[in-house]
């Protein structure tokens, strides 16, 4: 990239911007502090915001500060390429790519999910039926080992190894430092189109012709998600790029998002939002997880200032719940039945995706569910054998679509019943239907179960070439143990 494409070091309204220069002296200051730490001591990075729901112990050790790797380094809008640090926000990232007119293949739905997050972790959205999953946007990664060393990794250097096994490896491999990503082109205005199911059948049948067709009734379709609100009434929402709308909706103040699906659903010409609240349309209530903290509340809505509306506010009060058990106790004394979390994304094949709904709506009940279609973008490469897949830490089949359930909320418990119940049963019955489950959230799989599911072999092998001394936790007990 030519110096003109850098950053110039200095924080605008379009995201901060960094540039090589500055990036160069982080990486050197992380590897400093990160030699500087005692051997038996825990690594972690220093973070402002999360979006994990492996909620674990303050730990009072040391952290790396990656406060300089949350930048836009360089945009390349002639190659339609971004180098970006590790910890960058998609919400800083898109603000930088929207006015070149470019936006990543793929974005996460929340505004603080990281770059690095969304690769080391699974980011997905409503381009992933034809972007696949945001690594796969990805061109090449400069990633700390556990070793100390700083190595880039791509698709077929001496590191392809890890470019492949990194995506939902969690940082037990390793942290990102800069990823350079592919851009698209992307139009000012998104149109929408709500379309109406009786039946989970009915639905995945026409998502898959949908996703496979790439058009429906003759306009195309470049964004594909649903809402399912009950076994008989499930809606997808078609989105389009288009350069002009008649008027744009705003999801950003008193009105909400989810609850406009039924409102536009069949009606006229749909709805129309810019491209910047389109990818942003969930922030704003947490999908429609606001409603537990009151903020969907005829009387309380005006009065919850726009600023304070999105996903990280949200998420800092379930973290505070956490803290302090105030809604288990709260349940307790009014006398209610005791809830289960459950707050987990899964994916099944679309061909089974009607028989994971009938179950979950017998069996959980819980509703809304987001469903979202993906597909592998990666081409299988030539050498992988029988068995052996793309990504293998998360070993979806290359060519087959998916659809991605996500359910977070609480379910009442019964008398007697195991401990994660409901978990255990949404774990199983993915399993049982060849799905995986996202590993964002608490997990309560047996040691050999989790290995089986997430390619223990392959990791194995990585976690012995990049942390042979095992100085970062190893998956399960960060994934499964919370530690």
């Amino acid at each position: 990239m030519t110096p003109q494409q850098q950053g110039t070091g200095s924080g605008t309204a379009a995201g901060r911007r960094t540039g090589f220069a500055e990036h160069i002296a982080a990486v050197q200051r992380i590897r400093r502090d990160y030699r500087a730490l005692p051997r038996d001591a825990p690594v972690r990075l220093a973070k402002p915001t999360s979006n994990l729901f492996r909620f674990r112990e303050p730990s009072s050790g040391p952290a790396l500060d990656a406060s300089g790797f949350t930048g836009v380094i360089a945009i390349d809008p002639v190659e339609r390429l971004a180098d970006v640090g590790g910890m960058t926000t998609y919400e800083d990232l898109v603000a930088a790519t929207l006015p070149h007119g470019l936006m990543p293949t793929v974005v996460p739905q929340l505004r603080t999910i990281t770059l690095g997050g969304a690769v080391t972790g699974m980011g997905i959205e409503s381009s992933s039926f034809r972007n696949g999953l945001p690594h796969e946007g990805v061109q090449e990664m400069e990633i700390l080992t556990a070793t100390g060393d700083v190595v880039t990794a791509t698709r077929d250097n001496e590191h392809s190894d890890l470019f492949h096994g990194f995506p939902n490896s969690y940082g037990t491999l390793g942290y990102s430092l800069r990823l350079r990503i592919e851009l698209e082109p992307a139009s000012p205005y998104v149109h929408l189109r709500h379309l109406r199911f009786h039946g989970a059948a009915e639905a995945m049948d026409a998502l898959a012709r949908i996703c496979e067709d790439l058009e429906h009734e003759g306009q195309p379709v470049d964004f594909v998600d649903g809402v399912a609100f009950g076994p008989g009434e499930l809606y997808l929402t078609l989105a389009r790029f288009t350069d002009q709308a008649p008027w744009t909706s705003d999801y950003t103040g008193n009105d909400i998002y989810y609850r406009s699906i039924r409102r536009h659903a069949g009606r006229g010409p749909g709805d129309y939002l810019t491209l910047h609240d389109y990818l942003w349309r969930w922030d704003t209530d947490w999908f429609w997880c606001s409603r537990a903290f009151g903020a969907q509340h005829p009387l309380v809505r005006p009065l919850w200032p726009r600023s304070l509306k999105r996903s990280d506010v949200y998420r800092k009060l379930v973290a505070w719940d956490r803290r302090t058990d105030f809604f288990r106790l709260l349940t307790h004394y009014r006398g209610k039945r005791p809830q289960e979390p459950l707050i987990q994304d899964v994916e099944v094949g679309v061909e089974r995706g009607a028989e994971f709904l009938d179950f979950f709506h017998s069996e959980i009940g819980m509703a809304p569910v987001w469903m979202c279609p993906l597909r592998l973008r990666e081409p299988r490469r030539p050498e992988l054998g029988e068995g052996e897949h793309i990504w293998p830490l998360y070993p979806l089949e290359d060519g087959r679509l998916y659809v991605n359930f996500g359910f977070w909320g609480l379910v009442d418990m019964k008398p007697n019943q195991r401990r994660a119940h409901h978990n255990r049963l949404v774990e199983e019955r993915v399993a049982d239907l060849g799905g995986h489950k996202s590993l964002y959230s608490d997990s309560f799989y047996g040691e050999d179960e989790f290995w089986r599911l997430y390619n223990g072999p392959a990791y194995s092998a990585l976690k012995e070439a990049y942390d042979p001394g095992g100085r970062l936790l190893d998956l399960y007990a960060k994934c499964v143990r919370n530690r």
